[in-house]
């Protein structure tokens, strides 16, 4: 059996790495809380000691080390992977793709969509010379955390007062990553406490999936992410796409080409776009270098395997090609039931024999409840700037249609209520 170490392992993703073919010969050991990992003062050289002290008291051989969170999941791998001689991408790749700036650096010199792109200091006074409207947003951040559209100069000063305010909290965390990097004086001079501005960028949004083995890149699947209307808040992430083809050919050259500058191997790899169907423009937004948790049950929903198989297969030095097809659904994708605006104190959130009596009645769905009762909307990890997650709802159908309609019954079904004062 191989003893593989999961950084930030909860009992939701075990479950779902124990459905995963591997599984028959894999132990699966947490290596770190998750909730210790997001804290807001996460302190990296803390974490990383106690992981050491973790594996090194292993009665056992420790096989691969693996995870699936962002930061700072995705860039401790690499380290303690480095440590004990296991497979992963080497620690200055996944810098490229998460260092904002520096990875606009570095797609640059391989591919033309991308939007314009400037750096700004905390202590600016003006906004860079992209024209409105632009995003602004750290170097460095999780799920949209901190990232503001400005659509003039009084939104350029409300977004830096915001950014100065709250950008320690993984600022100063991925500082001490990049102390483990040999950065080149470009990166180094601005390093993780500074913000990058983005032209804004017009479209349907959609990413491609893939993986390094043997230093080739190999795209295998495109996903649609469906915006809220009028807001930048994700509604759902579809698999497969409903674009054409020929655009999801596209953008799987392109992501290869970004991909190989920045030097990813061993890994699991997503690229976000934009794609403008009017004037037939694609933009990248981001490299994420580990593929979505998120997305693992879509990929079984619809493919019969969870996509942990491929990182764990990567991680064991095993060919992580799968077929596609085979899985009980045509179609699959995340929901975000979500509040916006104002805070809330949540008095009432769905019991689990709500849920489990919605999951009964609609086959293909599972239902994650996200806030806890009495705990403010505000104190949730990782949201954009924009609204709170309620719920997270997979689903699973034989069309698009199917699947609507039984992501609005299981909104029609959860009843929340909330306390404003």
């Amino acid at each position: 059996m191989d003893n593989v170490f999961v950084v930030g392992m909860e009992e939701h993703n075990r479950q779902v790495l124990l459905r995963t073919p591997s599984a028959e010969h894999c132990r699966f050991h947490e290596l770190l809380p998750l909730e210790e990992l997001r804290d807001d003062k996460v302190d990296i050289e803390e974490m990383l000691a106690k992981a050491r002290r973790i594996l090194d008291g292993f009665d056992g051989s420790v096989d691969a080390i693996v995870g699936y969170w962002d930061f700072p999941v995705t860039l401790m791998v690499p380290i303690l992977c480095a440590e004990y001689g296991l497979r992963s991408p080497a620690l200055e790749s996944v810098v490229r793709c998460e260092h904002k700036y520096w990875s606009r650096l570095e797609q640059s010199k391989v591919i033309d969509e991308h939007p314009a792109f400037a750096l700004v200091q905390l202590d600016d006074t003006e906004p860079p010379e992209l024209g409105f409207p632009m995003w602004v947003k750290p170097v460095k951040s999780a799920s949209s955390d901190l990232a503001f559209r400005v659509d003039d100069d009084r939104d350029f000063e409300e977004a830096l007062r915001k950014l100065r305010e709250g950008i320690d909290r993984i600022g100063v965390p991925f500082e001490q990553i990049l102390a483990h990097v040999d950065l080149p004086p470009e990166i180094a001079s601005v390093g993780g406490r500074s913000c990058l501005a983005e032209a804004a960028l017009h479209g349907v949004q959609v990413a491609v999936e893939g993986y390094v083995h043997q230093g080739e890149p190999v795209v295998y699947s495109t996903l649609d992410s469906v915006d809220y209307p009028g807001s930048p808040a994700f509604l759902c992430h579809r698999y497969p796409s409903e674009l054409p083809e020929e655009v999801s050919r596209r953008m799987a050259e392109v992501a290869t080409k970004a991909i190989r500058q920045v030097g990813l191997d061993n890994t699991l790899f997503s690229v976000e776009f934009f794609y403008d169907p009017v004037e037939d423009r694609l933009d990248v937004v981001e490299i994420n270098p580990r593929h979505s948790q998120a997305h693992a049950e879509l990929f079984e929903l619809v493919d019969g395997i969870p996509n942990h198989e491929r990182m764990l297969r990567l991680a064991l030095g095993r060919s992580p090609d799968l077929p596609a097809g085979g899985g009980e659904y045509a179609v699959a994708g995340q929901w975000f039931h979500r509040r916006f605006g104002e805070d809330g104190v949540p008095v009432r959130v769905p019991t689990d024999e709500e849920v489990r009596e919605l999951e009964e009645a609609l086959p293909g769905v599972s239902i994650e409840i996200v806030p806890d009762r009495g705990v403010p909307l505000t104190e949730l990890d990782a949201q954009d700037s924009y609204s709170f997650e309620l719920a997270k709802i997979t689903i699973g159908a034989q069309d698009g249609v199917a699947m609507r309609a039984k992501y609005e019954r299981c909104v029609e079904g959860m009843r929340f209520e909330f306390d404003t004062d």
